[in-house]
């Protein structure tokens, strides 16, 4: 399937173009040799990256704060390994983690290739539920920054994704149209059925090949998205 007389492409950040699990890694990597913990970075991250995801499903849907998500996605890993860590410590580490995520530019293979041949077609931009702070720091150190033409965050838009008003914001940023924009993304819920239930058509990015039961749109590499767009 072609999409025809499209202008605009959203894609979301974290999982769809800047590879979040890879990054994480680099990240506990650094601040982890500060200290004595016995477990591997392979024991933490295995882990982590399912309670993260967790975590992230709740803060999207407002049901935790920003706060409870850092600290959460954390404790409870560090509980799980049986490793006694103060709250100070864990708070700590968080506020270390989020200093030295954005310095890591790991992005999903096909991520700069496929840009290259859609920037002078179409206008891009990026919707995405990650903090304000890091966000564009993660975006200009992997040198993608400067192939999007708007970026909207969660904090900006005052809600997240799913939240249609988020993709009303992003649309209103872009001066864009529903009807001749498309959203990109790695989650079903916040990134394809939030943009499908506001009437933006979407594609999947489903690296994981997980099986999904509605016909939707979808590839398994970004360098697909040519046999969309």
């Amino acid at each position: 399937m072609i999409f025809k007389n499209k202008k605009h492409l959203f894609f979301d950040l974290d999982h769809t173009l800047w590879d979040f699990d890879k990054n994480s890694e680099v990240a506990f990597g650094i601040i982890f040799k500060q200290y004595d913990f016995n477990f591997s970075i392979a024991d933490f991250l295995e882990h982590y990256i399912p309670k993260n995801q967790y975590y992230w499903s709740l803060y999207q849907v407002n049901e935790i704060s920003q706060e409870e998500l850092r600290f959460r996605r954390l404790n409870d890993v560090f509980e799980i390994l049986d490793v006694s860590v103060s709250r100070e410590l864990v708070d700590q580490i968080s506020d270390d983690y989020i200093e030295h995520l954005p310095n890591s530019n790991h992005l999903f293979e096909g991520t700069i290739e496929i840009l290259e041949y859609l920037q002078p077609k179409y206008n891009l931009h990026i919707v995405t539920n990650g903090f304000n702070q890091v966000q564009d720091k993660k975006m200009k150190n992997a040198n993608i920054f400067h192939y999007f033409s708007t970026i909207t965050n969660s904090e900006l838009a005052g809600v997240k994704k799913p939240h249609p008003s988020i993709f009303e914001f992003a649309l209103s940023l872009a001066k864009a149209k529903k009807e001749d924009s498309i959203m990109i993304g790695d989650s079903l819920e916040a990134d394809i059925e939030g943009a499908l239930g506001f009437g933006i058509d979407a594609i999947f990015f489903n690296e994981k090949k997980i099986k999904i039961e509605k016909e939707i749109n979808q590839i398994n590499q970004l360098i697909e998205l040519k046999n969309f767009l």
